[in-house]
């Protein structure tokens, strides 16, 4: 199984204490050695890191553990192959254009016999099922909105009915994100935290880490992250039902 993180802040945030957990499961606490990649969005822009080594033998994990880049949206895999070899075309977070803006997706999961029919401008470049998904995603938004991003309930109704006919072909936990929100669906595995004030003690699962957020947040932050398995032991994470698909903004779940 594939590992995803997301994090949602309703101020730029850094993911370095999150990040330092999750790098050690692509090899380390976990057999997950295929490539890793993560992406921070800026505004409408996006620093994109991929690497096809696993985290822990990566230069360029270690300069993200160390650099605090600050972001509303961040999006990290660490992939374990199972459609397409080993290769920097295969590895997430996949990266389009729509509606003049950056989608940023990555997906844990296989599916099966998954072979749609693509006509219009999005076509995958490697291999897997997962950019396969990710440009039948995008295909469908563009057709069923041609004029341009529609209102959110409209966009996740469209992303909820997508998530339902891909999901019939395997397993397709993912992340998805254009810099304003983040849709993160279930298949099987997937849990959020939404830290806020009153802000305490985190102690991470895969190393002996702990973090007083009290001494780094200010009083109004508020941060969610999403991730396959809990990164911390000492926090109430909330599972995601299977099927389930929830939207964050500014920090948090918005009810649909």
């Amino acid at each position: 199984m594939c590992q995803l993180l997301g994090m949602n802040a309703n101020v730029p945030t850094d993911i370095c204490f999150s990040f330092e957990g999750f790098h050690h499961r692509g090899g380390r606490t976990d057999h997950h050695r295929d490539g890793w990649g993560v992406a921070f969005f800026e505004g409408p822009g996006v620093r994109l890191f991929i690497d096809s080594r696993a985290t822990i033998e990566s230069p360029i994990a270690d300069f993200v553990r160390k650099y605090p880049i600050h972001s509303l949206n961040v999006i990290a895999h660490i992939r374990r192959a199972t459609r397409g070899p080993v290769a920097l075309v295969n590895t997430h977070p996949f990266m389009r254009e729509l509606w003049g803006r950056y989608w940023v997706f990555a997906h844990n999961g296989t599916l099966e016999a998954f072979e749609p029919r693509l006509e219009g401008r999005y076509r995958p470049v490697g291999q897997t099922d997962s950019e396969m998904a990710f440009c039948w995603v995008l295909e469908n938004l563009r057709r069923l909105f041609p004029r341009g991003q529609p209102e959110l309930s409209d966009l996740y109704e469209a992303l909820q009915d997508a998530a339902r006919e891909v999901s019939e072909f395997g397993v397709f936990n993912f992340l998805l994100s254009n810099g304003d929100y983040l849709f993160a669906h279930c298949s099987d595995h997937l849990a959020y935290i939404v830290r806020k004030a009153p802000f305490g003690e985190a102690h991470l699962v895969d190393e002996d880490v702990t973090v007083d957020f009290s001494a780094l947040a200010g009083p109004d932050d508020r941060v969610s992250v999403i991730a396959t398995r809990p990164l911390t032991d000492n926090e109430v994470w909330t599972t995601f039902r299977p099927g389930e698909l929830k939207v964050f903004h500014n920090g948090e779940p918005v009810p649909m």
